[in-house]
């Protein structure tokens, strides 16, 4: 019972994670909707004067810089719609999850399962530390979701394949 309700305790922590991670992208995508590329170039000229006057090559405000500045219209809106569409995804599935609504469990597992997808896709291209990390956290997600799912469907007494026969013993 122990390991069941701690099983159960991590599933409601790493969902909502999810679901933190869900909202923060739709923040995001709304921000990039409303704020023009000059202005992220400008704020990003701002934010890093300071360490560009002391390291006039320090490596991450430099490149901050640049992609700021180098930013264009049709790619904002692009990553605002990437972010917004992800976002509210996530939190759907996540508040549908954490209401327990059965048709939740194999949609975050499908969602989950087409970024790790993608994700693999991307770090075949190229190694990243961080999106290792995401990949191997989405999973665990994956799994404990099935895992809940499967608890859930148990316990309403849906069998989820049927029994080859009933043995004479019992």
């Amino acid at each position: 019972m122990a390991v069941s309700r701690s099983l159960d305790d991590t599933f409601k922590i790493t969902v909502g994670l999810k679901g933190i991670d869900g909202a923060l992208e739709v923040v995001g995508g709304t921000i990039l909707l409303f704020v023009g590329p000059a202005t992220f170039g400008h704020l990003a000229r701002t934010l890093t004067q300071h360490e560009l006057s002391e390291d006039p090559h320090d490596f991450v405000a430099r490149h901050l810089v640049h992609y700021a500045t180098h930013l264009r219209h049709g790619a904002t809106v692009f990553a605002a719609v990437y972010l917004l569409s992800h976002g509210l995804a996530k939190v759907v599935l996540v508040v549908a999850v954490l209401q327990r609504r059965t048709w939740a469990y194999p949609g975050m597992i499908a969602l989950l399962g087409a970024f790790i997808a993608y994700q693999c896709y991307r770090l075949a291209d190229r190694l990243s530390l961080g999106l290792a990390l995401l990949t191997a956290f989405d999973a665990f997600v994956v799994w404990l979701t099935w895992c809940e799912w499967q608890g859930r469907v148990h316990d309403a007494g849906v069998v989820t394949r049927p029994r080859l026969r009933e043995s004479p013993e019992g």
